[in-house]
């Protein structure tokens, strides 16, 4: 009898087991298809101007409903600059900050400016975008004048900080995204930070290492891959940001070498056209849904090898 009860129980098991993984196949199976789904449809709804056009969509400058003449580079090139600035300005600051909350901020302090930290990350983007239209919009406003006459002199770099004092354009909204994603960067590197081990850390001491020696050659080769991961997260909420960055960027068409002038993104572009478009135009947009599709999972692939590529490296050490 107690043979056979434990080979019920085998089987219960087994099949158990057997359902509980083709459950789990079936979540990963529909994240797939739901992705899939969302760059098909995206695909289809821009075939026309996708076929139509082909390279030259994505070369042009240019973007004409009048003329149904639509052209995908001012987006793009919003897009690219707008995020690579909050990068610029969002990884060093939130390495400090969770360099601080990790290792040298009091005891007291510590939890509620983490969890001031996570509140940021919980504001809604919309909010951002208010923010930066009513308030730090008028304040660049009065920065941009300064930034002229001292860094538009400069050779090499100061053609990109000529313009007249808008408040609207793409520093505007690379600041602004740098705001967004400052918390999920910072959050992520703090919880990394604090998984390194403490014998580490007491041991560089121990040998006499300052606290950024510490930082720098103990705490940060320890997390590279996941701090990398931690960019790359908040690179992809830049790369997607709509209302904020519509809110700031100035909704222009124009490319220009400087970063006060209006601009606008692939975001921007499709929330504020959208609603209105009809045809061809209607078809551009979502043509430039599917390229930002593309060119976030491209980032976020990118990211993928490289952390491959650096964990088989620290394998091989």
């Amino acid at each position: 009898m107690a043979t056979c009860s434990h080979e019920r129980r085998a089987r219960a098991d087994t099949r158990n087991d057997r359902w509980f993984r083709g459950l789990l196949q079936a979540c990963a199976l529909l994240v797939l298809a739901v992705l899939l789904g969302a760059a098909l449809s995206t695909a289809w709804g821009g075939r026309e101007v996708l076929l139509g056009q082909g390279w030259r969509f994505l070369g042009s400058a240019q973007w004409d409903p009048v003329t149904n003449n639509y052209g995908a580079l001012a987006p793009v090139f919003g897009t690219l600059v707008t995020s690579l600035i909050a990068l610029l300005l969002a990884v060093p600051l939130a390495f400090g900050i969770a360099l601080f909350l990790t290792r040298t901020a009091p005891p007291w302090l510590r939890g509620p400016l983490g969890t001031a930290v996570e509140l940021l990350a919980s504001i809604p983007s919309i909010i951002y975008g208010m923010w930066g239209l009513f308030a730090f919009v008028p304040f660049m406003a009065r920065v941009e004048p300064w930034l002229s006459a001292s860094l538009g002199r400069l050779p090499l770099i100061g053609c990109w900080f000529q313009g007249p004092p808008l408040g609207l354009g793409l520093l505007t909204a690379g600041i602004v995204l740098a705001v967004m994603i400052l918390p999920f960067i910072s959050a992520v590197m703090r919880e990394v930070f604090q998984a390194v081990p403490a014998q580490l850390i007491e041991a560089a001491h121990a040998l006499g290492a300052t606290t950024w020696e510490v930082a720098w050659q103990i705490v940060l080769p320890y997390t590279r891959a996941a701090v990398i991961g931690g960019i790359f997260l908040g690179l992809g909420r830049a790369l997607g940001e709509t209302m904020a960055v519509t809110f700031v960027l100035g909704n222009s068409y124009a490319i220009s070498g400087s970063l006060l002038m209006p601009g606008t993104s692939i975001a921007s572009s499709i929330a504020n056209e959208f609603n209105e478009a009809v045809g061809t135009h209607r078809s551009a947009l979502l043509a430039l849904a599917f390229l930002l599709f593309v060119v976030t999972f491209a980032v976020l692939l990118a990211a993928r090898l490289l952390l491959r590529r650096m964990t088989r490296r620290e394998g091989l050490r």
